[in-house]
């Protein structure tokens, strides 16, 4: 059956949905290869006030669909051949839309970091993506593509220099501007819950291998505990990321059949400063870490305004090790805010990554699915950076 879009962005009203929007008018409105591409949300009135507002076409085309209506999904996913959904919790509103999707055959991403339900996600529908070619991509924002990518690029580097993975990787954010999204702290409120009333998830949410099924790799090194990290000079402190991205980057590697090797530790920080201001910020950041968003969390649909998303910015450094002792350093650099500016240009080259890959259908990774084919894209398209540092 034919598709009549390329790309339809299911949230489109939503904050970081309507940036999605943005995105697409801005890097490829006027060009004649660009996609074809709806936006899609629950309230018609409020579709045509935000097209309006951005300055899209009228001709840009719309689509209703309610995530407690799954017959309006399933029509959405029989229109499309890509659904970029910023619609979350996911927990609470994903289920139906990824269901249509895998079952349908629709390619599919999304930003979500609720480990658990990706896990439960996996386990019911995996197999159902497989048989109909759907390529569903969880993580596609700030959480967890530039340190997915980054240990992926990172291994590419160790392969061609050493003939050999790096054993042992550090992810250690050096620096960063701006503010995780009000979706990441409902999401974070909503995985809480989901443990409360199911313990049993807690074993997910805790293991570096909950997206592993049937795998569980050697243990890992503790992030939770600042650290004094004498090559680098400085304190490294918990990173609130850190649980999600490093379940990714188990899972690519694990989909990849495990070409960082079987035996691959990874953990993830971020850096304060030398001496006793390193240690005293790393111990306050340990400490916030109880309670990540506060007592005033930002709410979904809230954000920052554009002159706070172009000012803000994110570095990352991978340092690889391989059991030779061989060592490799690699950059990942972002412009923009990591949680709306740059993760709203990242989920959007994933969605027409998607559409342009011919890899196998199943729930994965950015890493596991398309590589360094979205890392051309985003170079281009995202003003994101790779680099080896020597």
């Amino acid at each position: 059956m034919a598709r009549e879009f390329d790309i339809v962005i299911y949230g489109a009203t939503g904050y970081t949905g309507r940036l999605v929007a943005e995105h697409f008018l801005r890097e490829y409105g006027d060009r004649p290869d660009a996609p074809t591409w709806a936006m899609a949300g629950r309230n018609p009135d409020k579709l045509a006030e935000v097209k309006r507002e951005i300055g899209a076409p009228d001709s840009t085309p719309t689509i209703v669909a309610d995530a407690a209506d799954a017959t309006s999904l399933a029509q959405m996913c029989e229109q499309a051949k890509v659904i970029i959904t910023t619609v979350g919790p996911y927990q609470l509103y994903g289920e139906p839309l990824l269901a249509a999707c895998a079952k349908s055959g629709t390619h599919y991403a999304d930003l979500c970091g609720e480990p658990a339900w990706m896990r439960q996600m996996i386990d019911k529908y995996h197999e159902d993506a497989k048989a109909s070619g759907a390529r569903i991509s969880f993580s596609s924002g700030f959480d967890s593509i530039p340190f997915d990518l980054g240990v992926l690029m990172l291994q590419k580097e160790a392969q061609d220099r050493f003939g050999k993975p790096c054993s042992r990787v550090r992810g250690r954010v050096r620096a960063m501007k701006g503010t995780f999204s009000g979706g990441t702290a409902a999401s974070l409120a909503e995985s809480m819950k989901a443990m409360a009333r199911d313990p049993s998830l807690i074993k997910i949410m805790r293991s570096p291998f909950g997206l592993t099924p049937g795998f569980e790799g050697p243990d890992q090194a503790n992030g939770m505990i600042p650290k004094y990290e004498s090559d680098l000079g400085k304190w490294a402190a918990p990173f609130v990321m850190a649980p999600i991205n490093t379940k990714n980057v188990h899972r690519t590697n694990f989909l990849r059949g495990h070409p960082y090797g079987e035996d691959f530790r990874y953990d993830e920080m971020v850096l304060t400063s030398p001496g006793e201001a390193g240690k005293a910020a790393a111990n306050a950041a340990a400490e916030m870490m109880k309670n990540p968003f506060g007592s005033k969390p930002p709410k979904p649909g809230e954000g920052p305004t554009p002159e706070e998303r172009e000012n803000g910015y994110y570095d990352v450094l991978f340092v690889g090790e391989t059991a030779a002792g061989e060592t490799l350093r690699y950059a990942v650099k972002g412009r923009y805010d990591p949680g709306y500016g740059s993760t709203s240009r990242m989920i959007g080259e994933t969605g027409i990554a998607l559409l342009e890959s011919d890899a196998p259908g199943g729930i994965g990774t950015p890493g596991s699915i398309l590589g360094e084919d979205l890392v051309v894209r985003l170079r281009e398209h995202a003003a994101l950076t790779f680099a080896v540092e020597e």
